[in-house]
């Protein structure tokens, strides 16, 4: 089973998706409880959402689920809101705080070493590899990283939360144009709403790889599940009218991110 997927294209654009794998091996499935087996906090549908959007876009999605171990984590285990709830590198919860083990089964620091090796590290190493193709054939890479979660999760933030939630760790991620983009185009979606660097700022994916000065961008998004899904709850089904009133803002930010990673090439 590989542990990624991978579509090359000629785009500068590449689109991460850490977090749509629902695949999880039989030894750790064995060890997770009815609700881990759940897979709630999946990003449900993404790779679908952002299917065809953009021509020769370029593409490496996670095979794995988060809960074999987080692809948008710091292999380090720090955490990326210091102080805040949140979920680590292998979670022991899901997003409501509940157990998602069988009691006595919880991954040790073994296990958490076994499959950095064997599912973070080689979806890294193949988003990597795809940032530098893109930035060897354009001068100038653009990730793109695609996210989705419930819009109403107590344990990690209050209220609702809006529909556009876009990261770019305070605009240290990205150039200022690509951020002004995606923020233009979320803010004047009619019937939705939107947010820079609210609740999430980025995940270590954009954090990590986006580095302006060397010509390798990173934004996140973070879409509402409200947008394109029926309900938030089992069976998580994809909304296919939703989706496609969706389909048609993702459509301009890619077209517009593209276009500026022409002008950033010049």
């Amino acid at each position: 089973m590989s542990v990624f997927e991978t579509k090359q294209g000629s785009s500068p654009i590449i689109l991460g998706f850490p977090h749509t794998g629902t695949d999880v091996p039989p030894a750790i499935w064995d060890r997770l409880n009815d609700n881990g087996r759940l897979l709630a906090d999946t990003d449900w549908h993404i790779h679908d959402l952002y299917d065809g959007l953009l021509p020769e876009v370029t593409a490496v999605r996670a095979t794995f689920h988060r809960y074999v171990i987080d692809a948008n984590r710091d292999p380090s285990g720090a955490s990326l809101y210091p102080g805040q709830n949140t979920t680590g590198l292998v979670p022991q919860t899901d997003f409501d705080d509940l157990p998602i083990w069988k009691e006595g089964a919880e991954p040790t620091e073994a296990d958490t070493a076994e499959r950095l090796a064997g599912f973070h590290a080689p979806y890294h190493a193949a988003l990597a590899a795809e940032i530098e193709r893109v930035k060897s054939i354009h001068g100038v890479a653009i990730l793109y990283d695609c996210h989705s979660i419930r819009s109403h999760i107590p344990f990690l933030f209050e209220g609702n939360l809006p529909d556009f939630n876009i990261g770019t760790d305070m605009g240290k991620t990205c150039d200022a144009a690509i951020e002004k983009a995606v923020v233009d185009v979320t803010g004047a979606a009619t019937g939705y709403t939107s947010i820079l660097n609210g609740r999430f700022k980025g995940g270590w994916t954009t954090r990590h790889y986006g580095k302006p000065e060397t010509g390798v961008h990173a934004i996140q998004m973070e879409l509402a599940q409200s947008t394109h899904l029926t309900t938030e709850t089992p069976p998580f089904a994809y909304d296919l009218k939703k989706a496609d009133a969706l389909r048609l803002h993702l459509k301009t930010i890619l077209e517009r991110l593209a276009t500026i990673a022409a002008d950033l090439a010049k």
